[in-house]
């Protein structure tokens, strides 16, 4: 259990930028926590109590982040991270003092109305720069570059040629609107993540600390273990489960990957397609329902529905993805004629449940609260206190007072990557907002696809997976609905279907290769190679990018405009239909299948994946007479 732990840790820090942070001990190690766990105090009065005003609430929010961030990502990777050095200790300071500005002069700010004073001018400049710097240390080089290109444009726009040009900006209007307003830094992504999305990583945390990721693999092993390619099921499984609690496909691979893919590769699965299943498991967690990670949040915001209703649209195309997945290791795992593990060296369902079961009641609390129309803010608070009381029904899961209070601290740390991501989004959008590129991008894409809506969902497609290579799940979400989907918006698509589109595409560079973080960070644990680990995982990930050109052209799978007989009808076909893509991908279905039977399968599955019957009836069709070919020729031989 030690060495899976720190080899989760050792991939984690190479991989996920967020969970490289400092080692202190004495003074700094109690001065850290306890920033923290006020910061989680903070966050739970105003929850309970009322938030405060909007831009004071988000203020705070970021004064804490900020503070934390400096503190605990050195500005040099080679520096101690032992002790803490007396430049970090100054930004920290300045971290928590350029928000505070904002607390202390909100009167005076919201009587000037826009009017920058020389003093506001120095204290804006200071906390953009400290908020790109953080995104630096916290998030990656990528986001940065994208913050910048996006600034570089706010003042170069009479020098910009066609369409992208633009007045420009002075220093004073482009510091004005991003930091003195809620339409830049402080705008609806830190809204949304000084509100919901902190209390459901605060939950997540508590989660974690109650043992509910061990559970979920344990089960896992219980149901799927002793199937064909038993271990790539575990894993198929078990990711999909920790993805309704995580938002990083990182942290999610190695969670989970570092019990599965050892399993994978005992069992007989080559190093790259271990990884490649791990991968795009957990890459697919975060598009799982009921939580989905920090982005459905700010998907709800952004489209102007109810959360619940983002939960509802993301049901059938997750179920979709998993199904591939599913598929795809158990053809490969028949075509390779590989064995579970024999059921007597399994634990048993059963017991699992009767032990541990318990741990998954705020699950289910928080899924029955949100459809019933409580607020997530309510169901998340409903959720962490049920999680403490939960753990507490067994001695053996019960937790400590200690455990409680370091939950609060590493709620904290575990949301810092979030805030930062969040601010440093609000630039970008606060630039698009003040200078309107985002509408000048969407007509250049339509004038590439020459207007037609096909050509225009392939341009988007690319620009996601651009954007989205190595920034987290929140940030890419950010940037992708604010320059990708206004593109889709202007063809017709309903705006749910375009956000969930780029969403989709957003999420699913993590495995894309060249960058694929997901892929590397799960080829650090197999040992195999990182870019073929990135190929397989795209292989097995293929239902990800088709369903989204699905959801476009045909919204049902949304739920938008669905009968219930058109919607249990378009998601059988639509199973059938990633059979018949998992099986071109794999090269098995009842037999062994050749070049040609690849090909008709992968069409027949995309037709029965696009709801209607002109495409279904001909897909299934085609599919039946595979299936029938393929097992009369087995037979024979």
């Amino acid at each position: 259990m030690e060495n899976e732990k720190d080899l989760a840790d050792e991939v984690l820090k190479k991989y996920n930028k967020e969970s490289d942070t400092m080692l202190y001990t004495g003074f700094m190690a109690k001065l850290v926590s306890a920033i923290a766990i006020v910061f989680s105090v903070f966050q739970l009065y105003t929850a309970i109590f009322g938030i405060l005003d909007a831009q004071l609430q988000r203020a705070v929010h970021l004064g804490f982040a900020l503070a934390l961030s400096y503190l605990l990502y050195p500005t040099r990777k080679s520096w101690s991270r032992t002790k803490v050095h007396p430049l970090d200790v100054l930004l920290a300071i300045l971290g928590a003092a350029a928000p505070a500005y904002i607390c202390i002069m909100y009167r005076e700010l919201s009587m000037r109305a826009g009017m920058v004073t020389p003093s506001d001018l120095i204290m804006g400049v200071i906390g953009v720069l400290l908020v790109i710097e953080a995104t630096r240390r916290v998030v990656g080089i990528p986001m940065v570059t994208v913050v910048l290109v996006f600034i570089v444009y706010a003042f170069a726009g009479p020098y910009m040629p066609g369409v992208l040009a633009h007045r420009g900006l002075s220093l004073n209007q482009l510091v004005g609107h991003l930091y003195y307003t809620t339409e830049g830094i402080f705008g609806i992504p830190l809204g949304v993540s000084s509100t919901f999305i902190f209390l459901f990583i605060l939950f997540g945390a508590y989660l974690e600390s109650t043992g509910l990721g061990k559970f979920f693999i344990d089960i896992a092993n219980a149901i799927a273990g002793w199937a064909s390619g038993g271990p790539a099921k575990v894993a198929v499984l078990s990711s999909a489960l920790m993805g309704t609690v995580s938002g990083s496909s990182v942290a999610n691979v190695a969670g989970t990957g570092s019990f599965t893919i050892p399993m994978m590769k005992k069992l007989g699965y080559k190093k790259e397609f271990a990884g490649a299943v791990e991968a795009a498991s957990s890459t697919g967690g975060q598009l799982m329902p009921p939580v989905m990670g920090a982005a459905a949040f700010l998907m709800a915001e952004f489209v102007g529905v109810p959360y619940i209703d983002i939960v509802g649209a993301a049901v059938i195309p997750a179920i979709l993805y998993f199904t591939g997945l599913w598929l795809g290791v158990h053809l490969e795992a028949k075509r390779t004629n590989l064995k579970g593990i024999p059921r007597d060296q399994l634990p048993k369902a059963w017991e699992i449940f009767r032990e541990r079961g318990h741990l998954a009641i705020p699950l289910v609390v928080i899924v029955y609260l949100l459809v019933s129309g409580y607020t997530p803010m309510r169901a998340a608070l409903v959720a962490i206190v049920l999680s403490i009381v939960a753990s507490s029904l067994r001695k053996s899961t019960r937790m400590k007072p200690i455990e409680i209070v370091q939950g609060l601290e590493n709620g904290a740390r575990n949301v810092l990557g979030v805030v930062i991501a969040c601010a440093a989004a609000g630039i970008i959008i606060g630039v698009v907002t003040k200078t309107g590129v985002g509408l000048k991008l969407a007509s250049g894409l339509l004038a590439l696809s020459g207007g037609m809506l096909l050509p225009t969902m392939f341009f988007t497609m690319i620009t996601s997976l651009i954007l989205g290579m190595g920034v987290p799940t929140t940030a890419n979400y950010v940037i992708t609905s604010t320059i990708a989907a206004p593109a889709l918006l202007q063809m017709g698509v309903p705006v749910l279907a375009a956000h969930m589109f780029v969403f989709y595409f957003g999420i699913i560079a993590d495995v894309t290769p060249p960058v694929a973080l997901a892929a590397y960070a799960a080829s650090g644990i197999s040992g195999g190679k990182p870019l073929m680990t990135g190929v397989n995982a795209s292989k097995l990930a293929i239902a990800a990018f088709i369903i989204p050109y699905i959801f476009v052209m045909s919204p049902v799978l949304l739920m938008i405009d669905a009968t219930a007989f058109g919607l249990v009808f378009s998601t059988v076909t639509a199973v059938l239909g990633m059979v018949g893509l998992s099986s071109a991908m794999i090269g098995y279905l009842a037999d062994h299948c050749n070049v040609l039977e690849r090909v008709i399968l992968f069409v027949s599955g995309i037709l029965m994946i696009i709801p209607g019957i002109e495409t279904d009836l001909p897909g299934l069709i085609v599919f039946i007479v595979i299936v029938f070919i393929q097992k009369k020729r087995k037979k024979n031989n």
